[in-house]
């Protein structure tokens, strides 16, 4: 029963984990159709906001949860191909976040918010940075996904 409750958690923060990056990439690309800095800073903020509440949580949980599991269902974590390689894809994934996603989450708030203040927006730089983010963010969401398959279909690795 300890087992199933374990795997339940992990797929609830999973599901957090998620669904709030692909969440982040829609509200800003719904945000930037609008070209309004003030728009895009405010969503810029609420995606680091959440990535506080829902991203770092859901890393810690999904960890916490999946080798409490693996432990309890007898799983040798370093031993069994797909959770072996669903760790490395979620490591990178962490990577990429720490590196790139975050970083370049910080800039475009600044930049829009810079831009609100000072009353002029050159969107095409503004474009070019959001690319920037929106390539690492999908880097960073496919890796996890690639993971999430891993987990559910168990390959022999």
């Amino acid at each position: 029963m300890m087992y199933l409750l374990l795997k339940l958690l992990h797929i609830v923060f999973v599901i957090a984990f998620l669904g709030n990056i692909t969440t982040g990439l829609f509200w800003h690309a719904h945000a930037a159709r609008t070209r309004d800095p003030k728009l895009l800073a405010h969503t810029m903020d609420g995606i680091i906001r959440s990535d506080r509440w829902f991203t770092v949580p859901g890393v810690v949980g999904i960890i916490a949860t999946g080798v409490a599991a693996a432990v309890y269902g007898g799983f040798p974590i370093l031993g069994t191909g797909w959770i072996l390689w669903t760790l490395i894809l979620f490591g990178v994934s962490g990577a990429v976040f720490g590196i790139w996603v975050a970083p370049l989450q910080r800039q475009l708030r600044e930049f829009a918010a810079a831009s609100q203040q000072s009353g002029t927006f050159d969107y095409s730089r503004y474009r070019r940075l959001a690319l920037r983010w929106e390539f690492w963010g999908a880097v960073a969401l496919l890796t996890p996904v690639a993971g999430l398959v891993l987990m559910v279909l168990k390959p022999a690795l």
